[in-house]
C-alpha cells in the first residue's frame, strides 16, 4: 500500500496532463492541437504523458525528488523490519508444529485455551524456562501482554496527558495511533526508555534516589523526540492525508453513512480494557456491546436538528428527483457540465440528511441501555450512574465510542498535535512516570519485571468500594480506579478457570460467587436481565 500510494501520487502529479484530461486544450491522437470544430472525444492515455517526459518532470521538481529519496528509506526500513518478522514467524510456525503438535492447516480449529494447555504440559515436559518448573496461565499472559499491562495501568491511573478542555469544544480526550506509537516507543523500546530490553527495567528506575535525575533526563527525551515529530510532521501530514483519500473516499461515495458509524475509540480500549486481557479477548467483548452501544448512542436526538434534516433531505431529493428523471427521458442530460457531480453530491446530501432523522418507533430507555452497555464493557465512572438520560453522560460515552468521522479528523491532526503534547504537556508528567514505574514494578521469576496491577492481588489493588473492603491494605495511591483490579480478577478467573488465584483474591472470588447466587436467587425470572448478560459476557 505504501508503494501504491508514493507511485501513484508520484504519477498523478508528474505525469497527467490535466488541460487535456478537462478539454480544456484538445489533441489529436497524434498529440498536437487541432481546431475546435475537428476535437475529437479525449481518452485517458491522451492525457498522459510519454515516459521521458514523465521523467523529465520529476528530475526538474526538487520537492518530489527529496520526497521520493525519504519514501524510499522509510520503505527500506519497513522492508527491514517486515524480514525479521517473517523470521520470527516462521520460528513460531515451527514451534507450533513441531512442539506444540499444531498443524498450519488446523491452527484455526484451536482455541487459545487449548493452545495455552499444551504450552503448559510442554513446560512440564521439557523446561523451556530453566527458571521455573511449571508455568501459571498468570505467567503466559504476564509475557504476552508485559508492555500493554503498563500502557493500560497509565490509563487507568491518569498519568497520560490524553484529556483536555478547549475553548468551544470543553472537554476533550485525544489519543491516536501516532502518539500510542511515541509513547511506546518513548516508555517501552526506543533509545533512552525505562526498559533496558524485552523484559527488564533498568535498575536505576528501581532506586528512589536517582528519581529526580531521571525524571529530567525522561523529559529531555520527550521534548527531543516532539522536536524530531515536529521536523516530520509535514511528511507525515502529507501520507495521513493521501491515505485517507485513497482509503475512505470510494467509501463514502458508496456508502456516505459511513461517517456516521461509531467505532471504540483508542482511548476507549485503553480505558475499557482489563489486566491480561488478550487482543482477541478485548475485540470480543467490546463487539458484544457495540449494538448496545449504538442504541444508546442514538437514543438522544435533538427536534430541531430533525426538522432541519428533514427539509434539507425534501429539498435535495425533490433536485435529485427531476435531474433522474431528465436523464431517463434522454441521457444526453449526462452529457451537461457538472450534471454528474450535482447528482452525486446531492445523493451524499439526502443520505446525511436522513442519519439525523430518528427511527420513529424509537422508544427513549437510557437507563435500560446504558445497563445492556456495561454488561458487556464492565466499566463506567459513578457518576454515569441514574444519569443515563443526561447529555453530559452521552458526551463521555462518546469519548470512549466515537464517530467515524471523529477517528479519521484525529489521525489527520495527530502529526500536528502530537509533536504538541510530547514538548509542552508530556515532560510535565516525567516525575510521575518515573515514580509510577518504581512503585509498581515487581519482579516475577522466569518472566522479568512486570506491573503489580497485572498480578491482580485485591490484598495490595484492591479498592474498598467494591467487596475486598475489608481484604485491601492498598493506601488511595495503590488502588486502581474503577474497580479495575477486581474486574479484571473476575474475568481473567472466568477465562481460565484452573489457575489458582493469591489467597485474597481466592477469598473475593468465593464471596463473589456466593454474592452473585444470593442476587440470583432473588432476582425474579426474565427473559435476560442485565445480571444474566454480565455474567455470559
Amino acid at each position: 500500500q505504501f508503494l501504491f500510494v508514493v507511485t501513484f501520487s508520484t504519477f498523478l502529479l508528474c505525469c497527467v496532463e490535466y488541460d487535456v484530461l478537462f478539454a480544456n486544450r484538445p489533441v489529436n491522437q497524434s498529440g498536437s492541437l487541432v481546431p475546435p470544430a475537428e476535437r475529437a472525444k479525449v481518452t485517458l492515455p491522451d492525457a498522459v504523458l510519454p515516459m521521458p517526459q514523465c521523467a523529465c518532470r520529476i528530475r526538474a521538481n526538487g520537492w518530489v525528488i527529496f520526497l521520493l529519496v525519504m519514501a524510499a528509506v522509510f520503505w527500506l526500513y519497513r522492508l527491514v523490519k517486515v524480514l525479521c518478522s517473517l523470521l520470527s514467524y516462521w520460528e513460531i510456525r515451527n514451534f507450533y508444529i513441531k512442539a506444540l503438535h499444531i498443524p498450519s492447516d488446523g491452527l484455526c480449529n484451536y482455541s487459545w485455551q487449548e493452545v495455552q494447555a499444551r504450552l503448559i504440559s510442554l513446560q512440564r515436559e521439557q523446561q523451556m524456562c530453566v527458571h521455573k518448573r511449571e508455568l501459571t496461565e498468570l505467567d503466559i499472559y504476564h509475557r504476552i501482554l508485559r508492555f500493554k499491562n503498563y500502557t493500560v495501568a497509565m490509563v487507568n491511573k491518569s498519568l497520560l496527558p490524553v484529556r483536555f478542555r478547549l475553548p468551544l469544544l470543553g472537554p476533550v480526550v485525544f489519543l491516536t495511533q501516532g502518539l500510542k506509537y511515541n509513547l511506546e516507543l518513548l516508555f517501552f523500546w526506543g533509545p533512552g526508555s525505562p526498559f533496558q530490553n524485552k523484559w527488564n527495567l533498568q535498575p536505576q528506575y528501581k532506586r528512589a534516589g536517582s528519581r529526580l535525575e531521571l525524571a529530567q533526563r525522561l523529559a529531555r527525551t520527550m521534548v527531543l523526540l516532539g522536536l524530531a515529530n515536529l521536523l516530520l510532521c509535514p511528511f507525515v501530514l502529507v501520507w495521513q492525508v493521501l491515505y485517507a483519500f485513497f482509503s475512505y473516499t470510494e467509501v463514502i461515495k458508496r456508502e456516505p453513512g459511513s461517517l456516521g458509524a461509531r467505532r471504540w475509540s483508542l482511548y476507549g480500549r485503553h480505558y475499557l480494557r482489563h489486566f491480561n486481557e488478550l487482543n482477541h479477548e478485548l475485540q470480543a467483548r467490546l463487539s458484544r456491546g457495540y449494538k448496545p452501544a449504538t442504541k444508546y448512542m442514538n437514543s438522544f436526538t435533538s427536534p430541531l436538528l430533525t426538522v432541519l434534516a428533514k427539509n434539507v433531505g425534501f429539498f435535495a431529493g425533490s433536485l435529485l428527483a427531476v435531474l433522474i428523471v431528465l436523464t431517463v427521458y434522454d441521457e444526453d442530460v449526462l452529457t451537461v457540465q457538472h450534471i454528474l457531480t450535482a447528482i452525486t453530491l446531492l445523493g451524499l446530501v439526502v443520505t446525511v440528511a436522513r442519519s439525523f432523522i430518528p427511527d420513529e418507533h424509537l422508544v427513549w430507555c437510557p437507563e435500560q441501555l446504558l445497563q445492556c452497555v456495561l454488561a458487556h464493557i464492565h466499566y463506567m465512572p459513578d457518576h454515569w450512574q441514574g444519569n443515563a438520560s443526561k447529555a453530559e453522560t452521552r458526551a463521555e460515552m462518546a469519548q470512549l465510542f466515537q464517530y467515524k468521522a471523529v477517528f479519521i479528523l484525529e489521525e489527520l491532526l495527530s502529526p500536528i498535535v502530537t509533536p504538541l503534547i510530547l514538548i509542552f504537556a508530556l515532560p510535565a508528567r516525567a516525575l510521575d512516570i518515573v515514580d509510577f514505574f518504581r512503585n509498581f514494578t515487581v519482579e516475577v521469576v522466569g518472566v522479568g519485571d512486570i506491573c503489580s496491577f497485572a498480578q491482580l492481588d485485591v490484598r495490595h489493588h484492591g479498592h474498598p468500594q467494591w467487596l475486598s473492603a475489608a481484604h485491601t491494605e492498598a493506601s488511595a495511591y495503590r488502588q486502581a480506579e474503577d474497580g479495575k483490579t477486581e474486574l479484571s480478577l473476575m474475568h481473567f478467573a472466568i477465562t481460565n478457570p484452573r489457575w489458582q488465584p493469591p489467597p485474597r483474591s481466592e477469598l473475593f472470588l468465593s464471596q463473589l460467587k456466593e454474592k452473585v447466587q444470593q442476587d440470583a436467587a432473588a432476582t425474579p425470572c426474565l427473559p435476560e436481565p442485565p445480571l444474566t448478560a454480565s455474567l455470559l459476557s
